[in-house]
């Protein structure tokens, strides 16, 4: 297996950049510095001790009780002018190096704290971005803006322009989820009159036998679109935010749906398990009802028909801060691969046809838009021998019973 190649941030790219160009102007510094002094060394040596072509000068001095003049003073001097060019040259190199290096280091620290307040707006900007894909739905984080504050540059520019676009989505989001809303609203009631004229049709005296069952299979049909449309309604109301909160025992609710579900449960000759423990949170009460009722019937539902079904139904405390509902179940084996899909908008696992199938498909998107809305998760796994096991969990409220 192949290591990551090392990738640099933009922070340190620009940090490294600000020390290189510094190292390279400190370097020329110190290369011209030295050229400079050279250069006025030897004006100065030339300007006292040589002489100008068709000029004399002489010198003449005592050293260790010897008198010099003439060359031979000028090729002592000359000897002494090197010296002490060596020794300045060391001096200026080996001390402007260590200076260089020691100011060099201060740089690049000073540059790595510059281009972190410089990067600073991006990094909002980074960090906003990575909140709304972190939004259990993508919806859900549309409300968070950059609102940069500061002069009118590049930066901001692209902050306002990300604020624009994620805007503009919220209101597509919104629209949609209200359009949803609208449209099953609206659709209610032709269904509701459909229903009404089968019915009367199907209990009229001269109803013949073909005149009933076309109408049975026309108020199955009928049915099913009314449970699409509840579901629809059920699923946009569900995807806002759960504003209103009281207390809701998740017990309780368990409780309450098994009763409810009793009667499909032995019409499907399928047992249900009832293993409650208290696990308080607060949201909505007919929603948390409607995840739990979703999951039971969804068990019951898709499970072996050899009356050795059954459907277990567990409501507990996870710690400090969770309450979940596990519902497992027996029944067709289901592919890993496939348990995302369920989670989906009229998605069925199994071959039901589209017309005559009992479910609308929206069972476990709305368990997880409910779950979401009230800052929990769902998630599930195949059981041995069959079946699934889904969990849904959701924050733990503390009060008093």
């Amino acid at each position: 297996m192949r290591r990551p190649r090392f990738q640099p941030t933009l922070r340190l790219r620009l940090t490294l950049v600000y020390g290189a160009v510094f190292f390279l102007a400190g370097l020329t510094l110190l290369g011209v510095t030295y050229l400079l002094f050279d250069q006025q060394l030897t004006r100065t040596f030339d300007s006292r001790y040589v002489s100008e072509p068709g000029k004399v000068k002489n010198l003449f001095f005592m050293k260790d009780g010897v008198l010099l003049q003439g060359q031979a003073a000028v090729e002592w001097l000359r000897q002494q002018e090197l010296e002490l060019r060596n020794a300045a040259v060391t001096s200026l190199l080996a001390q402007g190096a260590i200076a260089l290096v020691v100011v060099g280091g201060a740089a690049v620290g000073l540059g790595w704290v510059v281009a972190g307040r410089v990067l600073a707006p991006l990094n909002r900007v980074t960090d906003t971005a990575r909140k709304i894909a972190a939004a259990p739905m993508a919806e859900r984080g549309l409300h968070e803006r950059i609102a940069l504050e500061g002069p009118e540059d590049e930066v901001k520019t692209l902050a306002d322009t990300f604020d624009t676009m994620v805007e503009r989505l919220d209101h597509s989001f919104d629209g949609q989820r209200r359009f949803v809303a609208n449209a099953s609203h609206e659709l209610r009631t032709p269904l509701t009159l459909n229903r009404a004229l089968v019915e009367l049709a199907m209990h009229r005296r001269t109803a013949s036998p073909d005149v009933k069952e076309l109408g049975e299979s026309l108020l199955e049909i009928n049915a099913r679109h009314e449970r699409l449309i509840s579901g629809l309604l059920l699923l946009a109301r569900s995807e806002q935010e759960i504003a209103d909160r009281s207390p809701v025992d998740l017990a309780d609710v368990v409780t309450h749906v098994v009763e409810q579900t009793a009667g499909d449960a032995h019409e499907a000759k399928v047992t249900v398990y009832e293993v409650t423990a208290q696990a308080p949170t607060t949201g909505d009460a007919l929603l948390l009802e409607r995840l739990v009722h979703n999951l039971v019937e969804n068990g019951i539902r898709y499970n072996v028909d050899d009356g050795t079904g059954w459907v277990r139904v567990v409501s507990r405390t996870v710690g400090d801060r969770k309450v979940e509902v596990e519902v497992s179940n027996t029944g067709p084996s289901v592919p890993p691969y496939d348990i995302p899909l369920l989670f989906k908008p009229f998605h069925r696992h199994g071959a039901e046809r589209v017309v005559t199938a009992r479910s609308a498909g929206l069972g476990l998107s709305i368990v997880r838009s409910v779950a979401l809305a009230h800052g929990g998760d769902v998630r599930a796994r195949p059981r041995e021998g069959g079946g699934l096991v889904v969990t849904a969990s959701l924050p733990r409220a503390r009060y008093d019973a």
